[in-house]
């Protein structure tokens, strides 16, 4: 897929840790169509026969993910093709969450909505310390609907509403740490790169049997998720076509 809108890429290591990466010019936000790739990357790096450990990372060292790309929010004009919209990240989180493998997010910047809920489908995740995060989908009229079960797994019913109805404000990679998100935080790209490959490698020596047991005992109750996180994108879907969303998204693009 062309740069411009954006690509996903999966490479295997010798020692069986694969890599999903991701990128977008636009502050790596996610479109309708990197949202399927990028489920459909996680869902291919598991199945390798070869895989071991999954890092989900993206390219560039300022953002990590700036959420949904507000060009395409502005362009849906129906509820149906809302959620259909709302469904990608679903989908990523669910792709996650089913792996049979552990995967290891590598978060080098600040991670904005659906990022956030990126880094919380994750089993674990490494920072930097300018890795602040943000739930600003209030300021455009929608709320965090789909990403919530993830991030609340993480952190917290007090925590996420604190995230969430302080929109216009970052929390730092310390706050994350502190309540959950993150795992560990590193001063620097070069400290974090070096910590995940150290991490990934020990991981990968383990007993690939006892890892899978491990990620499904990670995730024992989420069963109902497929069918949960697509009413919440419903819910999305219907609230982004409101007046309210559709005047601040103008505003915001105009900037």
């Amino acid at each position: 897929m062309a740069a411009a809108s954006g690509n996903v890429s999966v490479s295997l290591s010798s020692y069986g840790v694969a890599t999903v990466s991701f990128y977008h010019p636009a502050q790596n936000s996610m479109s309708a169509q990197l949202l399927k790739q990028l489920a459909e990357a996680i869902v291919d790096a598991g199945s390798m026969p070869q895989t071991k450990v999954i890092v989900l990372k993206s390219e560039g060292d300022r953002t990590f993910c700036a959420g949904a790309s507000f060009d395409e929010l502005i362009a849906i004009t129906d509820k149906e093709s809302g959620a259909r919209f709302f469904e990608g990240f679903a989908n990523v989180i669910n792709a996650c969450r089913k792996s049979p493998k552990i995967i290891v997010a590598r978060v080098q910047g600040k991670a904005v909505g659906g990022g956030v809920g990126l880094a919380a489908a994750a089993d674990y995740c490494l920072a930097t310390n300018v890795s602040s995060i943000k739930l600003s989908e209030l300021t455009i009229g929608i709320g965090p609907f789909v990403i919530a079960p993830a991030v609340v797994r993480k952190i917290g019913v007090s925590a996420f509403t604190h995230l969430t109805l302080k929109a216009t404000d970052f929390q730092t990679a310390s706050w994350a740490k502190e309540k959950g998100l993150y795992h560990d935080v590193y001063d620097d790209r070069a400290s974090l790169d070096e910590a995940l490959l150290t991490f990934t490698q020990q991981l990968a020596s383990y007993n690939p049997e006892a890892l899978v047991r491990l990620k499904q005992s990670l995730w024992e109750g989420t069963e109902n998720w497929d069918e949960l996180l697509l009413q919440k994108a419903a819910i999305s879907g219907n609230l982004v076509l409101s007046a309210f969303t559709q005047q601040a998204l103008r505003q915001f693009l105009k900037k």
